[in-house]
């Protein structure tokens, strides 16, 4: 059993919890994820890795209620536990693994949307302990859903806000501050990570595309099993067949086909749509097909 230490609600429907995993707090990474059972028969539930401390065991997680296993989750308080808690899964940031001294030599812009911030977070905090400021955009569509904005502003090098509704801050979408800071304020950046719904994931690589911006971004597509086995998480990314649980989740977003990714997240939620996609996918419908690596 994982004990819950902390367990708070940052907005509506939107929730943080702070989790006993020593072993998943002593080996995970920015960029990675976990998979959550509130109990023998509960629903596996993908949550990306909020934050960790290694030294005190702990795993922070942020989900929001989309259904009867979050709401669920979201009922759990302080000293309850989690019958499973597995992880670290899934790749880590692609500059965890770069040299340092490089990296003080890049650029970073980092975007997020809604929920997004949570994975957003970790990145910009580690790149912050290795002396690298990012600078960040974070987007809302109300003020009252907006989140982590102290922890944020704690470690990013200049934080840009923005509200669907112009509720605080200022209103207008992520892509809208995007082309401001390049066309007002003179910025420039070598990579981009954009982490939120599909749909501005999509517009954002298209806004970076024009730019000739890098711009990585984080599948959170359906995950059942972690593993690549189910292949509930397939993508098209550079025409290649992609898992998100073992080859990602992050991948390059001008590579990334989003609208087969929407369009299938989408059928995968009703019984016949899977059955439709497995018969439309054929040999690469799960990951255990051989190109993902779920198979090994």
């Amino acid at each position: 059993m994982f004990q819950i230490l902390k367990a708070d609600c940052l907005a509506e429907n939107i929730y943080q919890m702070v989790v006993l995993a020593p072993r998943v707090a002593k080996s995970c990474q920015p960029g990675q994820f976990v998979i959550v059972k509130t109990d023998e028969t509960g629903e596996r539930i993908p949550l990306t890795i909020c934050d960790y401390d290694r030294n005190e065991g702990t795993i922070t997680i942020v989900f929001q209620t989309v259904g009867a296993s979050t709401k669920k989750m979201a009922n759990l308080k302080a000293g309850d536990a989690f019958r499973d808690f597995t992880g670290p899964l899934g790749r880590a940031s692609e500059f965890v693994e770069e040299d340092i001294d490089a990296l003080k030599q890049k650029k970073f812009l980092f975007v997020a949307g809604g929920v997004g911030t949570a994975p957003v977070y970790p990145q910009v905090k580690w790149l912050h302990e290795h002396g690298i400021d990012a600078d960040v955009i974070v987007g809302a569509k109300t003020k009252d859903l907006l989140i982590l904005e102290e922890e944020m502003r704690s470690v990013a090098g200049n934080l840009y806000i923005t509200t669907d509704d112009g509720s605080y801050v200022r209103k207008g979408m992520v892509t809208d501050v995007i082309k401001d800071l390049y066309q007002n304020e003179g910025k420039k950046y070598d990579t981009c990570v954009a982490i939120g719904p599909m749909i501005m994931m999509k517009f954002v690589c298209l806004l970076t595309k024009e730019l000739n911006l890098k711009t990585i971004v984080s599948l959170n597509p359906i995950m059942v099993d972690g593993t690549g086995m189910c292949g509930a998480c397939r993508v098209i990314v550079g025409s290649e067949v992609k898992f998100a649980c073992v080859d990602g989740p992050e991948f390059d977003g001008h590579l990334v086909d989003f609208d087969q990714a929407m369009k299938r997240q989408q059928l995968y939620k009703s019984q016949e749509g899977r059955a439709m996609l497995a018969l439309s996918e054929g040999e690469t419908h799960h990951g255990g097909c051989g190109n993902c690596g779920g198979d090994r």
